[in-house]
């Protein structure tokens, strides 16, 4: 049947959804600044699952986000994935939180530029192009106002993410820079294909050596 729930918890937005061959048929989703996760995703994951009158013992794979992103959430994401594949002997899979968030543009060309929050004048960030190829890695980076400056001289940056305020406040000003003027969050609604199309090309994880990908080391309440 190839059902695969998918779990994004890399920022305040604690979202679990429910996928079929890819298409996402149920999806429960809270974005809470003071980080509900561990109250709330287990939850979400009952909620999706009998909503769409699926067993848990009918899923595939589980998919969670990998980061970058908040330490805590992608702590409680990743332990919830885990403990569900050890459970059921079910398959991980896991998928760049940047990557996820890139999902909610939609240009036909110029480059995506998703960026996180990082604290202070820091984002974490990556660039994707139209299709989503990868265009520069993911990392954590002290926005100036030379930031993305050689990307700009060829081609438009969409931003979208936590990060964008802070972009557009010290970024110097380029036609070629487009804001969505909202604080997108990373959703498990962007993650059906994704983790499908791993599934069906048997790109898992070592369910034992599995960690985040955090970028940054650990500090106090992130």
């Amino acid at each position: 049947m190839c059902y695969i729930l998918n779990i994004e918890s890399s920022s305040t937005n604690c979202s679990i959804s429910l996928a079929h061959k890819g298409i996402v048929v149920s999806i429960k989703e809270k974005n809470d600044e003071n980080y509900s996760h561990s109250t709330k995703l287990h939850s979400f994951i009952k909620e999706v699952l009998k909503e769409s009158h699926v067993s848990i013992n009918e899923l595939s794979a589980v998919a969670v986000s990998k980061g970058p992103g908040s330490y805590t959430g992608l702590r409680i994401g990743v332990a919830a994935a885990k403990g569900l594949c050890y459970a059921l002997d079910i398959p991980l899979i896991s998928l760049p939180t940047l990557l996820i968030l890139s999902k909610q543009v939609k240009i036909k060309k110029g480059l995506i530029v998703p960026v996180l929050d990082a604290r202070r004048d820091e984002v974490y960030s990556a660039v994707y192009d139209f299709n989503y190829n990868l265009i520069q890695k993911e990392k954590p980076e002290i926005i100036i106002e030379d930031s993305f400056k050689e990307m700009l001289s060829s081609f438009k940056l969409h931003f979208t993410g936590s990060g964008q305020e802070k972009c557009e406040r010290l970024i110097k000003k380029n036609l070629n820079l487009n804001f969505s003027n909202n604080d997108n969050f990373p959703s498990s609604k962007e993650m059906g294909n994704l983790s499908y199309e791993k599934f069906i090309n048997s790109n898992f994880e070592d369910l034992a050596y599995f960690e985040p990908a955090y970028l940054k080391n650990f500090t106090l309440n992130k």
